[in-house]
């Protein structure tokens, strides 16, 4: 089973995806917000591309949130920070969520014939659904404003290291992917550090969400996948 990793959305054409499982990425904070609306007790999430195209897909008794720039979207009842999304917040809800990078990356993924929100905390069960669809993986890395993010090589590292415990003899990774586990590797015990010290992590702090690298750095604590099935995200 061959294992890609892919640095950012930028570099992410669509012909990567053909026949395979895809893994979406986005740290700080999309992918981990997904997860845990999803745990909360949404129903769906549908993520939008644009601010247009959440609010044309809204309908009523949905919540609508995002962000631009890490800043909550004029008119939107909430953000990008996964302490909004409890279980009092959308439970039995639809979310349409629409972020700078991390929604992007999803639509980018949608050739491929899985599609997975995976973060650091659901990263042990999307890897083993990941497996469990039996074709090769690609790893999307949705990056901060088309570059590279950290946070996200350590999550993809975290998933390679997973897959690797879970089926020792059948990985073979792309260099990048290699790379991305030794980062890992040589952070394991330093998760909150890596991503309080990232790019994204101290644009988060300057504006006053700090607790939101908290939540996000709190690895396997969630044992749910959303995938793809349509427009939107549901639980597996």
């Amino acid at each position: 089973m061959h294992v890609q990793v892919i640095p950012s959305v930028k570099e992410a054409g669509s012909a990567k995806f053909n026949h395979k499982t895809a893994i979406a990425i986005d740290v700080l904070r999309a992918t981990s917000t997904i997860v845990t609306a999803l745990a909360a007790g949404a129903v769906s999430v549908i993520p939008a591309e644009t601010v247009m195209d959440a609010r044309a897909l809204q309908r009523p008794g949905d919540i609508v949130g995002g962000e631009r720039f890490s800043r909550k979207i004029a008119g939107f009842e909430f953000g990008n920070s996964p302490r909004e999304y409890t279980e009092q917040a959308v439970g039995g809800r639809r979310v349409i969520l629409t972020t700078t990078n991390g929604t992007r990356a999803i639509h980018k993924s949608m050739r491929a014939d899985t599609v997975i929100a995976a973060s650091l905390l659901n990263a042990e069960a999307s890897a083993r659904f990941a497996l469990e669809q039996r074709r090769d993986i690609v790893i999307l890395c949705a990056g901060s404003h088309d570059d590279f993010a950290i946070e996200d090589g350590l999550c993809a590292g975290l998933l390679v290291e997973h897959l690797k415990q879970m089926c020792p003899s059948a990985v073979e990774l792309d260099d990048f992917g290699g790379a991305m586990h030794a980062l890992y590797r040589a952070n394991a015990d330093s998760v909150l550090d890596t991503l309080m010290n990232s790019q994204s992590g101290k644009r988060l702090q300057k504006l006053g969400s700090a607790e939101d690298i908290y939540e996000c750095a709190k690895v396997d604590s969630i044992s749910i996948v959303p995938y793809l099935n349509g427009d939107q995200l549901i639980l597996k």
